[in-house]
């Protein structure tokens, strides 16, 4: 049998919810690294070197995804992958020292990067079923969770919570909520002559070519979200409060613009709307290098954020229709993704030191044009489900 249309219906709410409790764990956590870095008596650098590991972790641990799914199902396996990783929000503020959180935030990306993959592949199928674009609303509510998640941790920080009493109470309730959220999703699982996927393999080469894509955006957004706020400081002479409200108003564009993206994409297709988001982010990549004044640096900043929001959303989508294996290619993207987040900043401070950060947003520019010129990759494979049927079927 095949769900009915309002089965498929309600399993898009399911999994928008899961999308944003996802996002509310990364908010939480982010939200609390000073605390955690007093906690554990490190430096500057260390803590750089231990906000390494998640990728690291995601990156080991995502391509196992897809043989998890194989086995339990895709709901199950969203079940305990995204309870785990609720639950492994507790680990870092116990870290007492720099070892025990590099290896907590190792676990701490590992369960974000298979919980990541396994809802994104449900997303996609979700998607094919409803024969619309759902993926750019769907990362949309990971935004808003995200942003959910900051306001709490703010709150908690400004009334001087003990982040372990913090993330325990918040690990609990997301925890509750994202089971909840996952009785709703679509309980599918691999057709019966389906072979098992490896635990570990090499992405697709359309992967690689999609996360080339992936690669550009995510720079852009990374670079724009951890350094406008310096850029507004240093090179315009803000003020700082005005150059950190910069950031949020970044996070909150990426946001809205993605819950709206998806009528965008059904609208005129991902290839035109990714070349125009494309020539945006260019565009607004220059105002921030020539801006003369404060207000079309934050335009310009604007416009980074409008170009490259529904370009991660449409990269796993294209990912999940490219071949036999969704989960396999999304994991593929997804590696390539976390890594351009993971070596953005910290690639941007190094052209600053030798440069300059206005060289540094040149070649933030120079990535965003990659999005015109790569656009086509993106075109999809058509909307059809292919290798993951109902329960029970």
């Amino acid at each position: 049998m095949e769900f009915g249309t309002e089965r498929v219906k309600r399993a898009r709410y399911a999994i928008a919810a899961v999308f944003c409790v996802h996002g509310a764990v990364t908010g939480s956590f982010a939200t609390r690294i000073p605390w955690i870095q007093d906690h554990a008596s490190i430096s500057a650098g260390q803590l750089g070197l231990a906000l390494a590991f998640p990728a690291l972790g995601a990156a080991v641990a995502m391509p196992v995804s897809g043989a998890i799914t194989h086995r339990f199902g895709a709901r199950n396996a969203l079940r305990g992958l995204l309870a785990l990783w609720t639950l492994v929000l507790i680990l870092p503020s116990l870290a007492p020292n720099i070892w025990t959180l590099c290896a907590a935030l190792f676990v701490y990306g590992a369960t974000a990067g298979m919980s990541d993959v396994a809802m994104n592949a449900l997303g996609v199928e979700v998607e094919n079923r409803l024969g619309k674009s759902i993926m750019s609303g769907l990362h949309g509510m990971w935004s808003l969770g995200a942003l959910i998640g900051s306001a709490g941790g703010t709150l908690a920080a400004h009334l001087g919570s003990d982040a372990r009493l913090h993330h325990l109470l918040a690990a609990l309730v997301l925890t509750a909520l994202g089971l909840a959220a996952c009785q709703g999703v679509l309980d599918l699982r691999s057709a019966p002559d389906a072979e098992a996927p490896a635990h570990f393999t090499l992405p697709p080469k359309s992967a690689l070519i999609i996360g080339a894509v992936g690669f550009c955006a995510v720079f852009a957004e990374g670079a724009s979200l951890d350094w406008s706020a310096v850029y507004l400081r240093d090179v315009l002479s803000t003020d700082p409060g005005i150059a950190a409200a910069s950031t949020t108003a970044f996070a909150l564009t990426m946001a809205i613009a993605r819950i709206a993206g998806d009528k965008v994409v059904d609208r005129f297709g991902p290839v035109p709307t990714v070349r125009v988001g494309g020539v945006a982010a260019t565009v607004g990549g220059l105002l921030v290098v020539f801006a003369p004044n404060v207000p079309l640096a934050l335009a310009g900043f604007a416009l980074i954020g409008l170009g490259v929001a529904v370009v991660v959303p449409l990269a796993f989508a294209a990912a999940g229709r490219s071949g036999p294996n969704p989960s396999q290619a999304i994991a593929g993207v997804a590696t390539i993704t976390y890594t351009s987040g993971l070596i953005a900043p910290s690639a941007i401070g190094a052209v600053a030191d030798a440069t300059s950060l206005v060289v540094s947003f040149g070649l933030v520019t120079v990535l965003a044009f990659g999005l015109v010129v790569g656009a086509q990759v993106l075109r999809g494979a058509g909307r059809e489900a292919a290798t993951l049927e109902p329960a029970g079927k």
